[in-house]
């Protein structure tokens, strides 16, 4: 049975919400991270994950790990810095984890794998799932897109299971309030099908993805079951990409980034919505 689990990035937005769901399972969790957690939830080592020295330290011991650690969107940083550093520091924690034996990898791949902002490449379709066209449109991009790929290299040749969860859009309650924002202009969202998912959900697919039982290497998207708009996804589509067809038996408000994959093999049913708060 897991029961140590470093969590990675373990000090961001998702990583809070998922050390504490963990710890609240009964894990033993150690969080690490550049930067130290603003409330103590964990023990807490500060690490530099670009070296493979370092991640292979912070694993030594563990029986899994929760891999977020990252440049968490494109832009904060240039485009090489973001592709050097979520490379690197990605490849050193799937090296170390199948060097050191550990039993599981379940890392944060992303949405933007799916041609975000959908410009350049409209949507196949809507809603979009795990079958669809990967357009990355950015370094980070790219770099999960790469990962995904390298996740498959290191399954293979260890057989250790690796889980990459391509997470929405991560919202925290106090975020909610901005969704009216939202309303008037499908356009100001179109950039992820107007998708998001809460940071409670995120911390529920990565314990699931721990538990599951998968052998090979997957990538789940990982959404709210519900989008950020109150008015019916056929008037969205129709809108801004009136194009773009629109699978029948879609539900008004239902997430357009297709979650059918993780409710299947990872039991992963999404608990938090904005309409739950508004």
């Amino acid at each position: 049975m897991l029961k140590k689990i470093i969590v990675t990035g373990g000090s961001g937005k998702a990583g809070r919400a998922v050390v504490r769901d963990l710890v609240e399972h009964n894990y033993e969790v150690l969080n690490v991270d550049l930067t130290p957690p603003r409330e103590s939830l964990a023990p807490f080592l500060k690490a530099d994950l670009t070296e493979l020295g370092q991640a292979m330290e912070v694993l030594h011991g563990a029986d899994a790990v929760v891999h977020l650690a990252a440049i968490p969107a494109p832009g904060l940083q240039t485009e090489e810095t973001t592709f050097r550093v979520n490379m690197t520091s990605t490849y050193n924690l799937f090296s170390a984890a199948i060097g050191l034996g550990l039993q599981r990898v379940v890392w944060a791949s992303s949405e933007t794998t799916l041609g975000l902002p959908f410009d350049s490449e409209q949507p196949a379709y809507a809603p979009i799932d795990e079958d669809h066209p990967l357009y990355p449109e950015s370094s980070y991009a790219v770099s999960k897109v790469l990962s995904e790929e390298m996740a498959r290299q290191f399954n293979r040749w260890s057989g250790v299971p690796f889980i990459g969860l391509r997470f929405s859009n991560i919202m925290e309650p106090d975020d909610y309030q901005r969704f009216p924002g939202f309303w008037d202009n499908p356009r100001l969202r179109k950039w992820n099908l107007w998708g998001y998912v809460d940071a409670r959900d995120v911390a529920q697919s990565c314990r699931l993805g721990l538990e599951a039982d998968i052998q090979g290497a997957e990538a789940f998207i990982i959404a709210a079951a519900d989008t950020v708009m109150d008015r019916p996804n056929s008037e969205l589509m129709a809108a801004v990409f009136p194009d773009v067809p629109l699978r029948e038996g879609v539900g008004d408000f239902e997430t357009l980034l297709a979650i059918d994959k993780a409710r299947q093999l990872l039991s992963y049913n999404p608990e938090y919505s904005w309409r739950d708060h508004l």
